[in-house]
C-alpha cells in the first residue's frame, strides 16, 4: 500500500487532482477520444497504470497512439508514436457515428446542471443574432460530435460561479436535456427535451473540476457532488458558493488523494516541464 499525505499536508495541486480523478474514470479497454491539455495527461496516466489496454485517439486522425512525450495539441506529430492507424479527420469522426468511442473528454466556458456546454461565446445580445456575443470563444470544433455520440463524456472545468450556470448562454455541446427554444406553449415558456428523443446516445458521466467530481442523478439527470477535494481545503459550502445553481451535496464524500506513483509519473514523466499542470 502506497503512503499518502494527510489532510494537513497536501502535496498536490488542484490541476493534478483533476487529472488523477479524470484518469480514474478511464476503464481498461476503453476507446478514448482525447482533447488537448489535461485530458491528454489523464489518458497517458491511465495507460501507464490501470488501463494499459485503453485505445487513445484524437480528432486529427491518430488511433491507438502510445505517447512517449506530451503533445502540445491533438495534431502534434508526437501522436504518430506507436499509432496503428493514421487517417483523416472525417474518418476518425465516423467512429463516433458507428458507436466505437467509449469515452470523450470535453471542456468549455460554461456548463449547466444538465451537462450542457458552451464553448462558443457569452453575453449573447438576442436569441435571433448568433454573431452578437460580448465575448467569443473558439467554438465547437469536434465537441458537439463527441457530446452527441460518445458513449460517455467527462467534462473538465475550473469551478467558478460564472462557469457553473443555471442555463448556458449558448448551447455548443448537448448534455442530458436541452432547451427547445422554438416551443412556445405559453408566452415565454420553453421545454426541456431529453437527448434520447433527439436521436443521441451516451451522455455526460461526470464533471471533474478544480473543487471536486460531479455526477448526474439517474432519475432527473441533474448534477450533484460525488466527491470534493477536502485535502486541498475545499468544503461543500465552498462548492455551493461557486456554483450558479442549486446543487445536491448530500452524497458527497472526500475524494481519494493521488498516490505517490501517480504524482511521480505526472511530474517526472508525463508533464515534467509543467506545460499544462502549472496553475
Amino acid at each position: 500500500m502506497e503512503s499518502k499525505r494527510g489532510p494537513s499536508e497536501p502535496s498536490y495541486t488542484p490541476l493534478e487532482m483533476m487529472v488523477v480523478q479524470s484518469s480514474r474514470l478511464i476503464k481498461d479497454g476503453d476507446v478514448v477520444f482525447v482533447g488537448t491539455g489535461l485530458p491528454m495527461i489523464a489518458a497517458m496516466l491511465a495507460i501507464n497504470l490501470h488501463a494499459p489496454q485503453a485505445t487513445l485517439c484524437s480528432e486529427a486522425g491518430f488511433w491507438d497512439s502510445r505517447l512517449l512525450h506530451l503533445p502540445m495539441t491533438v495534431g502534434d506529430s508526437r501522436w504518430y508514436s506507436g499509432a496503428t492507424w493514421c487517417v483523416g479527420q472525417s474518418k476518425m469522426f465516423s467512429l463516433l457515428q458507428r458507436k466505437r468511442i467509449d469515452l470523450g473528454f470535453l471542456g468549455g466556458a460554461q456548463v449547466d446542471k444538465y451537462g450542457n456546454l458552451n464553448s462558443t461565446g457569452i453575453g449573447l445580445e438576442t436569441d435571433a443574432l448568433y454573431y452578437k456575443f460580448q465575448k467569443r470563444f473558439e467554438g465547437s470544433g469536434g465537441a458537439a460530435d463527441i457530446a452527441s455520440m460518445a458513449k460517455r463524456t467527462v467534462l473538465m472545468m475550473r469551478h467558478e460561479k460564472r462557469r457553473f450556470v443555471e442555463t448556458v448562454d449558448y448551447l455548443t455541446s448537448p448534455g442530458w436535456y436541452v432547451w427547445d427554444h422554438d416551443y412556445k406553449e405559453e408566452k415565454g415558456r420553453k421545454r426541456l427535451v431529453p437527448r434520447w428523443e433527439l436521436g443521441m446516445w451516451g451522455g455526460p458521466e461526470a464533471v471533474v473540476s478544480t473543487m471536486g467530481v460531479m455526477g448526474f442523478k439517474e432519475d432527473t439527470k441533474e448534477m450533484y457532488v460525488k466527491s470534493y477535494y477536502s485535502d486541498l481545503g475545499v468544503t461543500l459550502d465552498g462548492i455551493r458558493e461557486n456554483t450558479g445553481f442549486e446543487i445536491d451535496v448530500t452524497r458527497a464524500r472526500p475524494a481519494e488523494p493521488p498516490t505517490e506513483t501517480q504524482l511521480r509519473l505526472l511530474r517526472e514523466k508525463l508533464d515534467p516541464e509543467g506545460i499544462f499542470l502549472q496553475l
